[in-house]
C-alpha cells in the first residue's frame, strides 16, 4: 500500500494512492458511513496489517464504486508521511564510500544521532535556512518505519518489525554540526527532516538493501548510489536499535547517505545550499521528494 499525509482544513489527513488520485480516506469513510477505518496516518501505522487490510477494502470499493474524494496530487499540500513519531533515530557515515569522501574511518558499530519532530515537513514545502549557519548541506536518506514494538529483538526477525519505507532527505548545518562532537545542533533545524512524499508498505519495496538512491541540486545529479553500500544493513540497524531502546509504532530511523554530498567536496569546491535552491531527492520504488530553500 503506498499512502501519504495531505492538509484539510488544518488538519493532517491520511490518503491512499491509486490510479484514479489521491484516496481521501475520512472523507470517503463519513459518505460511505464506514467504521474502524484508520483516519490519520499515525493510526494507520498503528493498526499495523489490520489497519493495512481495512484500508484496502475502502480503497477497492471508492475505485469500484466510483466518488468524488478521488483527489488530483497536483491540487494537494503534502505533509510528512509520518506525522507523529516519538522517536527519529539517525545512523551517520553508513555508506562506504561517503565515509572515504569524509575521511572518517568506517565505524564498528552503527554510529546513532536523533533528531525531533520538528525537522519534520513534507513535499514541495519550503525549508528555511538557519540564520547562524552558511553551510547547509543536503543527504538523501532511506527511512525505516517502524510498525510494530521492537525490543531485544535479533536481526533475522528485525524486518518483521518494520511497517514500511520512505525517502527523506536528513539536511545538515555544517559549520553548526562539527562546532561539537555533538551533532544535534547543525541536525535539529524546523523542517531539516522532510520526508515523503509517500509510505510504501515493506511488501510493496521487497529488498531494502537494492535500491538506487539519488539526489539532485537545482536538476544537477549530487548523488548517485544504492543502499547495498550500507555498512550497516536495515534488520542489522533495527535490531542494535532495539537493544538500546525500545521502537514503536511510528519511529523514524534514517539508515545514511552515500557519497556525493558537499562536505566530501574539496573545500574549495564547496558551494553550500542558499536561497531558491531546488533539492530533490529520490528511492527507487518510494518516489521523489522536493523542497526549495529559503533564507
Amino acid at each position: 500500500m503506498i499512502t501519504l499525509t495531505f492538509e484539510k482544513n488544518g488538519i493532517w489527513q491520511l490518503g491512499v494512492k491509486t490510479e484514479k488520485g489521491v484516496l481521501d480516506v475520512a472523507a470517503f469513510a463519513e459518505e460511505t458511513k464506514t467504521e474502524g477505518i484508520p483516519l490519520s496516518p499515525s493510526e494507520f501505522i498503528k493498526q499495523g496489517d489490520e489497519g493495512i487490510r481495512t484500508l484496502q477494502r475502502l480503497t477497492n470499493q471508492a475505485i469500484t464504486e466510483g466518488t468524488s474524494h478521488f483527489l488530483s496530487e497536483d491540487s494537494i499540500l503534502y505533509g510528512p508521511c509520518v506525522t507523529e513519531p516519538q522517536k527519529i533515530i539517525c545512523v551517520g557515515l553508513n555508506y562506504r564510500r561517503h565515509a572515504e569522501e569524509s575521511n572518517m574511518a568506517l565505524p564498528e558499530a552503527p554510529l546513532l544521532f536523533s533528531k525531533f519532530s520538528n525537522t519534520l515537513t513534507g513535499h514541495k514545502h519550503e525549508v528555511k535556512l538557519p540564520a547562524l549557519s552558511n553551510q547547509v548541506d543536503y543527504e538523501v536518506e532511506l527511512a525505516i518505519i517502524i510498525g510494530k514494538k521492537a525490543k531485544d529483538i535479533e536481526k533475522d526477525e528485525a524486518l518483521t518489525h518494520v511497517y514500511g519505507y520512505c525517502t527523506a532527505n536528513d539536511l545538515s548545518a555544517r559549520d553548526l554540526q562539527f562546532k561539537s562532537s555533538q551533532w544535534l545542533l547543525g541536525k535539529t533545524c524546523d523542517g531539516f527532516s522532510p520526508v515523503g512524499p509517500y509510505l510504501v508498505s515493506a511488501d510493496e519495496v521487497g529488498d531494502p538493501q537494492n535500491l538506487r538512491i539519488r539526489t539532485w541540486v537545482n536538476g544537477e545529479v549530487r548523488q548517485d548510489s544504492n543502499t547495498s553500500d550500507m555498512i550497516f544493513y536495515c534488520d542489522e540497524i533495527v535490531s542494535y536499535i532495539s537493544k538500546h531502546m525500545t521502537l514503536y509504532p511510528g519511529d523514524i530511523i534514517l539508515t545514511g547517505t552515500p557519497e556525493g554530498v558537499i562536505l566530501g567536496y574539496p573545500e574549495n569546491d564547496r558551494i553550500w545550499l542558499k536561497d531558491g535552491d531546488e533539492v530533490t531527492v529520490e528511492i527507487e520504488k518510494l518516489g521523489r521528494l522536493t523542497n526549495i530553500m529559503r533564507k
